[in-house]
C-alpha cells in the first residue's frame, strides 16, 4: 500500500484529498495544526485503518516514521481574511513549511506536490492568465504576505528539483469551491451563501465587476491527482476558465436560494485586488488531459445544501 502525506488535511481541499487518495487505495498521513482547519472535515475517517492524523505545525521540523512515497502540501492560510489576521504564519508556512516537506521528501525519495495558487499572477496585466506569466505582485501590499509566500514556495520547490534531484510538482489553483468550505472563510461564495440563507445584505466589493473563474473541488481533485501522477515538473493552472462577475454569481446565489430579504449591497474594493482572474488550461488539458467537468448551475447546488446544514439563521 503507497503511503502519502498530506499537510492540511482537516481544511477544505485537504479533507476532499483524503478521501480521494483512500479511494485510489492509499494509506494516507493527514497533518494539520488546525490554525484555519477542523476536525469535523476529516472526523469520518478516525475509524479507517488506512488514515491517520498528526497534530503539527509544518513550520517546525516535520517527522514521519518509516517508508513514505508521496507528499501533498496544502497546509496554509489561504483566504484574506485569514491572510491579513496571521501574516507571520503564512509567510512561515509557505518558507519554512514548504522547506521542511522538501527536506523530507529528498530524505524518503517521495515525489512532492506543492500547491500554489492563481495569486502569484497579483493583480494581472494579461489575461488569461498563462504559466508563463511572471504576474504583477505588491510585495509590501496587504495580500503580498500570501502572493509573495507561494512565489516562495515555487522557487524553493524548483531548486530542490533542479539542485537534489527532488520529483517535484507545482499546481496553481484558481477559486474553487464545494462542500467544507468554512462559513466564515471570508471569500466570495461562502459569504454570499451564508448572507442569502439568512436574509442579510449580499457583500459584494467594489462594483462588482471584477470577475472570477470558479471550479468545483472534485473536479479540483482529480486535476491534483493527475498531476501528481504526471511526469510534468513546472507549475501547472488547474482551474475553470468559465469566467463570471462577481455581481453575477452574487445574483446566481440569491436566485439559488430564494430568499426574499436576501439583497445586494455594495463596499468599497480592498487594496490590490484582482480586477480579472482567468486559468488559462492549456497545459493541464495537453499534459494531463483535464478539464473540468461540474457545470457552475451543479456545484452552487451541492454547495447550497451544505451550507444550508452548516450556516445558523
Amino acid at each position: 500500500m503507497k503511503k502519502i502525506l498530506i499537510t492540511g488535511a482537516a481544511g477544505f481541499l485537504g479533507s476532499h484529498l483524503c478521501d480521494r487518495f483512500i479511494k485510489e487505495g492509499f494509506h494516507v498521513i493527514g497533518m494539520d495544526n488546525l490554525l484555519t482547519g477542523s476536525l469535523d472535515n476529516i472526523k469520518h475517517l478516525f475509524p479507517l485503518k488506512e488514515f491517520e492524523y498528526y497534530h503539527h505545525d509544518v513550520s517546525k521540523f516535520v517527522h514521519v516514521p518509516g517508508d513514505l512515497d508521496y507528499i501533498l502540501h496544502f497546509a496554509s492560510p489561504a483566504s484574506p481574511i485569514d491572510y491579513l489576521k496571521m501574516p507571520i504564519q503564512t509567510l512561515k508556512v509557505g518558507a519554512l513549511g514548504t522547506h521542511n516537506l522538501l527536506g523530507l521528501a529528498k530524505a524518503k525519495n517521495a515525489r512532492i506536490l506543492v500547491a500554489s495558487t492563481s495569486e502569484v499572477y497579483g493583480d494581472p496585466l494579461i489575461h488569461p492568465q498563462k504559466e508563463d506569466y511572471w504576474g504583477n505582485v505588491n510585495p509590501v501590499g496587504p495580500r503580498g504576505v500570501y502572493d509573495e509566500a507561494k512565489r516562495f514556495l515555487e522557487a524553493i520547490t524548483m531548486a530542490y528539483h533542479n539542485f537534489h534531484g527532488v520529483e517535484t510538482r507545482i499546481i496553481r489553483i484558481f477559486n474553487t469551491y464545494g462542500p467544507r468550505m468554512r462559513v466564515n472563510d471570508g471569500r466570495a461564495l461562502p459569504a454570499f451563501f451564508s448572507q442569502a440563507i439568512r436574509g442579510e445584505g449580499i457583500t459584494v466589493f467594489g462594483d462588482g465587476s471584477q470577475t472570477r473563474s470558479f471550479c468545483y473541488v472534485a473536479d479540483l481533485v482529480e486535476g491534483i491527482y493527475r498531476l501528481l501522477m504526471s511526469d510534468h515538473h513546472l507549475p501547472v493552472n488547474i482551474g475553470n476558465p468559465d469566467e463570471i462577475t462577481i455581481k453575477e454569481v452574487a445574483e446566481e446565489v440569491v436566485k439559488l436560494v430564494g430568499n426574499p430579504d436576501a439583497k445586494i449591497t455594495y463596499k468599497p474594493l480592498p487594496k490590490d485586488d484582482p480586477k480579472v482572474r482567468q486559468p488559462d488550461i492549456t497545459k493541464a488539458r495537453e499534459i494531463l488531459g483535464w478539464e473540468p467537468t461540474v457545470s457552475r448551475e451543479e456545484g452552487l447546488k451541492i454547495t447550497m445544501e451544505y451550507f444550508r446544514e452548516v450556516v445558523k439563521v
